[in-house]
């Protein structure tokens, strides 16, 4: 009795060991219930068990979705790191330990966010006084961008504000910005711009949730109402002495840049001084002088002539001394003297190469005609003219271009938003090209610029080109291709210097978003009606066209109507029916299947081998129905107590030996979603007479039997072999010829 007790005790204490540790059992997940990770960040997730020593670990995200993360277990914990955190692990995590004593699971919901730099504040130009300038304050890489608002302020004044409160449509890291123009004044000298950023994340401390950027405004004002005074005159004697001072309003302070015009039309820079004074002027002092004041704005420049005159004739050349000639164009350079009744003339090129012209001489004046004007004109060419003894020349530069049509812009193909296109802007027979720059611009942004200057300066005639890959959007339909040529000879004075051509964009759209709505439903009772309605975007309107697929056989085209309608449907229209939106730009295709339904019909129970059999038979109670898609077959046999439902294999139904208590009424019910229908038959197991022992009489005269049969049918075969040679088979005859 002692020994039972002690037993008893032993188990009792084992099983309430059991119980303690499966009650200890337990699962703890960190962090706890949700952790927002910065995108780029390493985020781990660490999953541990109490009261069990080996657990089993394993890691799924609720939606069974890739997991994107490594998994390191050891112990009783588990380790899901995920390195870098991307769109891909925006899940709930499920940790799962399985231990002898159960299962237990913990979720962490991983939500990711992105502010990873400070905004960004662009100025569109430089801030000019009583000029707009718009102010852009950037905040790149943001996710998710709907929680984010935005302020820019000037100083304690807020400009704008916004809060990106639209939905997201896609995951991804965007930019947002907020724009400001404004037109500067003098208060606003010294003020600072202020961005600030924040990204309302309310479920946990993430740092940082606010952002802000500053940026001192340094307000400019472009030099203006230059001026010059002149002491004592601009009309000078060789000897004299001038003094010339500038002064030009700006902010800040404009420097003040004099200098003096070539013959060549350029500037030679002669002081920075605001005073400029020349001492013991020659002739040679004459000319053009510039003063320019210059800041960070702008520029803006007057001028003064000072001529310094000798009592000697003088002469002057026109249209200047410098000229620029169209190629084919007709140029009259004229040679005039003051101070000399009865001059002689005579005209030369600075290299003594051919004239290439008239010359004309009358009185004071002497022409020299170039027609049409070509390459072997371009020269500098010298008016020489001599009076008494004395003698002076002037020279005339003729520089030549060809600027005579304006661009031609071409497209490599049509323009489809988002597929890339090549444009062309082609400028016709210019020279000098190495001076040509053409600019390509969409509305009033310039998208590509190139300048020839490496390219070797042949006297030729040639069609430069500029090229560009760009991919259009609709949001450029109705903005303008703009190809601006110009020919950078700032010394010369023609026109045109800049010619251009314009091409509005029309950008076409691809057919996307189609779809499809069946009206009342895809799946439809034979004889109904059913219209499908068919809609797709694009640019122009796509057309719609309706197919029906075919088994091994081409397509078959239905209609070209938006609706699709068929009325009284047949089994026969099932399929698959393609809608197809096409324009100029592409095809879109979007599938339905029609499915048509039947009520189960032709329905037939039958039991083999009889409706009526003995016990020990076997039975196979079989239930077909004729050729309707998706119907369900069930067997029951009926009873007073309840149905019993059979486990039949296609409809089949077979029973082993059968017994008495098999017998009663089967039913079969066939149905699917539109009807059913039901067949019964009554089976009847007849059972057997009394039953004898193994070894009875009857059994015995069986067995006799079959011990005289298997000789007789050895006789049997031997004769019918012998038999055919003959061709036929009897036994009384081959018996007889044994004998």
């Amino acid at each position: 009795m002692h020994r039972k007790m002690v037993v008893i005790f032993g188990a009792s204490n084992i099983l309430w060991m059991v119980f303690a540790a499966s009650q200890a059992f337990k699962i703890e997940i960190f962090p706890e219930s949700k952790i927002i990770a910065q995108i780029g960040d390493t985020v781990s997730l660490t999953c541990s068990t109490t009261g069990c020593e080996f657990p089993t670990f394993s890691w799924r995200t609720q939606i069974d979705s890739p997991l994107n993360a490594k998994v390191r277990s050891e112990g009783t914990s588990s380790t899901l790191t995920m390195d870098p955190v991307g769109f891909g692990n925006e899940h709930s995590y499920l940790c799962t330990a399985t231990c002898p004593s159960g299962k237990q699971e913990k979720e962490i919901k991983v939500e990711i966010y992105s502010f990873p730099e400070d905004p960004e504040i662009r100025l569109s130009g430089l801030p000019e006084v009583g000029k707009p300038v718009t102010v852009t304050c950037l905040v790149p890489n943001v996710y998710p961008f709907d929680r984010l608002e935005m302020h820019l302020l000037k100083g304690d004044h807020l400009m704008k504000s916004h809060e990106f409160l639209d939905p997201m449509d896609k995951q991804s890291l965007e930019t947002k910005s907020l724009e400001v123009t404004f037109t500067p004044t003098n208060e606003d000298i010294g003020k600072t711009l202020v961005c600030q950023a924040k990204l309302h994340v309310y479920e946990i401390d993430v740092k940082p949730k606010e952002r802000e950027t500053t940026k001192k405004l340094e307000v400019y004002i472009s030099p203006k109402n230059t001026v010059i005074s002149v002491n004592p005159s601009t009309r000078l004697q060789e000897g004299d002495s001038v003094t010339m001072t500038c002064f030009s309003e700006g902010l800040p302070a404009p420097q003040i840049l004099w200098s003096k015009t070539l013959d060549n039309g350029n500037l030679q820079v002669i002081s920075e001084n605001a005073t400029l004074t020349l001492i013991a002027m020659r002739m040679e002092d004459s000319g053009i002088y510039v003063c320019e004041g210059v800041n960070l704005a702008g520029r803006d420049r007057t001028q003064v002539e000072l001529i310094v005159q000798e009592k000697l004739f003088t002469v002057e050349v026109s249209p200047g001394p410098r000229i620029a000639a169209q190629i084919g164009d007709s140029v009259v350079l004229t040679c005039r003297v003051m101070g000399c009744e009865s001059p002689s003339f005579s005209w030369r090129t600075q290299i003594d190469s051919p004239l290439s012209g008239k010359v004309r001489s009358e009185g004071t004046t002497s022409m020299l005609t170039l027609s049409p004007v070509s390459f072997e004109n371009e020269h500098s060419y010298l008016c020489i003219v001599t009076c008494g003894r004395k003698k002076l020349e002037k020279e005339i530069k003729v520089d030549l271009y060809s600027f005579p049509r304006d661009p031609e812009i071409e497209m490599s193909d049509l323009l489809v938003d988002g597929n890339s296109v090549t444009v062309s802007c082609k400028v016709p027979d210019v020279y000098p090209f190495d001076r040509l720059e053409i600019e390509l611009l969409k509305g009033e942004s310039i998208m590509k610029n190139k300048n020839f200057l490496d390219d070797e300066d042949n006297k030729s005639l040639e069609t430069k080109s500029l090229e560009m890959v760009f991919i259009p959007s609709t949001e450029d339909t109705g903005k303008v291709l703009v190809c601006q040529a110009k020919l950078h000879i700032d010394e010369m004075e023609f026109e045109p210097k800049q010619r251009q051509s314009t091409q509005t964009l029309y950008v076409n759209v691809a057919p996307r978003d189609t779809t499809i709505l069946v009206s009342p439903s895809s799946i439809l009772e034979e004889g109904s009606s059913v219209n499908m309605t068919c809609s797709s975007s694009g640019l122009p309107a796509p057309k719609i066209l309706w197919w029906r697929l075919q088994n091994d056989r081409d397509p078959q085209l239905l209609s070209e109507n938006t609706t699709l309608t068929l009325i009284s449907t047949k089994i026969e229209d099932s399929g698959i029916y393609v809608c197809e939106g096409i324009n100029q730009a592409g095809t879109s295709r979007k599938e339905v299947e029609l499915i048509i339904q039947v009520a189960p019909k032709d329905i037939q129970l039958t039991a083999f081998p009889s409706e009526s059999v003995k016990e020990g038979d076997t039975v196979i109670i079989s239930c077909t129905c004729g050729n309707v898609p998706q119907t369900w077959i069930i067997l029951k046999k009926k009873a007073k107590t309840g149905d019993t439902v059979l486990k039949s294999t296609d409809g089949a139904y077979t029973i082993h030996k059968a017994q008495l208590e098999d017998a009663g009424v089967y039913e079969c019910e066939s149905k699917n979603e539109v009807g059913l229908q039901l067949r019964s038959i009554t089976l009847d197991v007849k059972g057997r007479e009394n039953n004898k022992d193994y070894f009875s009489p009857e059994l015995l005269v069986l067995y006799c039997a079959s011990s005289l049969i298997i000789p007789a049918i050895g006789m049997i075969i031997y004769f019918a072999r012998k038999a055919n040679m003959k061709g036929s088979y009897s036994l009384v005859e081959a018996q007889k010829s044994k004998v």
